[in-house]
């Protein structure tokens, strides 16, 4: 992802100042560097960033006064708490003064690069949200044939394949209801964006969208976040929380990877689509609440119920209106009218001239299995949109070379030679003819893991990619099940 504005370390500990500034640099991003939560404040006064990192025990201020401080100032930067003393007191407290996470050390740096990922996709989301019109209202625009585009939404689903706008109509006619929508789909295929498109099309699109990951949060703070907790009802419960149920009120919450919900939750959350109220945790009062609930899963929740994973009676309480968004490989007319958005989005992004897309990269992009789908497209794009020349995106910027191989082999008949760029790692790999694209490019990286004895920097080094890229390709691997152990 590329950012204009750099990322803000804020630690006492010169040794960690440079370990997470070096592996951000790694990945690319413009880094700025603090010792104490004083100096850090000067540096937010007058200057923008696009992330700040925060240590939370730091001497004369703390983490989390610096927390408060930076958003009494700048409430749209996004704050990560890092400690050594690590609670779920402690992380309550920083989330309920709108942190956007919360890590322990010692932490392992692919979890910590993800996190900040997630917190910079969430920061652009929020920039390219419309602005309000004046009636308060967000503008948006609805059309068909060259891409359906949702009403009042930050982002825009763009389709022109048949089947997808049938299930955008679908989608609009059940809008208005309170019924509750389960969403099982593929990684990537943008399970949320129809999440909000459905909450945007309904009369409760004046009332809050609340979406909060099943996956992201233990066991008794996601109870806490779902559900809100009384003042006092654990240590560190130091005021009133109000859980997503009562911040959705009258709106929308999608509870995203449902799957991923402790069965001891499930329960809970099955009594609350029951009745429609709440308790909160340590509370004696039961809470109605107003809310449409819509579910997201990439898992098949027949198979999780028969791996006693999830609970039945809630399955069926959330499948009442079941939507499903085709995986990118069967929607090949979307392929061109997505890559031409994300060019133009990351060329305004990166304040780069518009590049024009080769029809052999068309070709080659419509060929492929995209398994990480529409994601994995725009990531494809946004590093074409950097190595480009500025004029033509062609097959080399996509550094897919995995593809024009398995493509020449399919031409030739015989098993294509994979070799590494590096001579002291060199060796063959052999696939059959008529292997995907996308099972050539696992086999090679998982080759070139295997040569370096697992180590992700040399193998990205080999391979001509870059270390993040690699790490997204492994946590596809990993989401759709296949054994990875690098």
């Amino acid at each position: 992802m590329v950012i204009k504005n750099p990322i803000l370390i804020v630690d006492d500990e010169v040794e960690m100042r440079i370990a997470m500034s070096a592996a951000l640099k790694k990945c690319g991003y413009p880094v700025e560097l603090s010792h104490n939560a004083i100096d850090a404040l000067n540096k937010c006064k007058k200057n923008d960033y696009s992330l700040v990192i925060t240590d939370m025990t730091m001497p004369k201020r703390s983490g989390l006064e610096l927390l408060k401080d930076i958003k009494s100032i700048n409430s749209n930067i996004p704050i990560i708490l890092i400690t050594a003393y690590g609670t779920i007191d402690t992380a309550i407290s920083a989330m309920k003064h709108g942190a956007f996470d919360y890590v322990q050390k010692p932490f392992d740096f692919d979890t910590f690069i993800f996190l900040i990922e997630r917190a910079l996709a969430f920061k652009q989301e929020q920039q390219l949200a419309p602005a309000p019109d004046n009636n308060g209202n967000k503008s948006g625009k609805k059309s068909t044939g060259d891409g359906v585009k949702n009403k009042a939404s930050y982002k825009e689903i763009i389709t022109d394949d048949k089947g997808m706008i049938k299930l955008l109509e679908i989608a609009s006619s059940i809008a208005p209801s309170k019924a509750t929508v389960l969403i099982q789909s593929e990684s990537g295929t943008g399970k949320e964006l129809l999440a909000r498109y459905i909450h945007n099309q309904s009369e409760r699109n004046d009332k809050a969208f609340v979406a909060i990951n099943c996956a992201a949060l233990p066991e008794n703070l996601l109870e806490s976040e779902l559900f809100g907790h009384k003042k006092g009802a654990f240590t560190g419960a130091i005021n009133e929380h109000r859980g997503k149920f009562e911040q959705a009120n009258g709106g929308t919450i999608l509870l995203d990877e449902i799957s991923e919900m402790p069965l001891s939750l499930q329960a809970k959350l099955l009594r609350v689509l029951q009745e429609y109220t709440i308790d909160r945790v340590g509370g004696t009062d039961t809470i109605p609440v107003d809310v449409r609930v819509v579910a997201t899963t990439n898992r098949n929740l027949l198979e999780c119920i028969e791996n006693e994973t999830f609970r039945e009676d809630l399955y069926f309480r959330l499948n009442v209106i079941p939507l499903e968004l085709s995986p990118l490989r069967e929607r090949k007319k979307d392929i061109r009218i997505l890559a031409d958005y994300f060019v133009n989005k990351f060329s305004e992004i990166s304040d780069k001239p518009l590049p024009k897309i080769q029809e052999d990269v068309f070709r080659l992009l419509e060929n492929y299995n995209w398994r990480g789908n529409v994601r994995e497209l725009e990531n494809v794009i946004e590093r074409a949109v950097l190595l480009c020349d500025g004029k033509f995106i062609t097959i080399a910027d996509l550094l897919m070379n995995p593809s024009s191989i398995t493509k020449r082999s399919r031409e030739s008949g015989k098993p294509a030679i994979v070799e590494s760029s590096s001579t002291s790692t060199r060796q063959t790999l052999e696939l059959e003819v008529g292997v995907s694209l996308s099972e050539a490019e696992k086999q090679l990286i998982f080759k070139t893991l295997t040569k370096t004895n697992g180590n992700r920097t040399k193998a990205a080094e080999i391979l001509g990619i870059s270390i993040r890229t690699l790490r997204n390709k492994l946590n596809e691997y990993k989401e759709a099940g296949d054994p990875c152990n690098y």
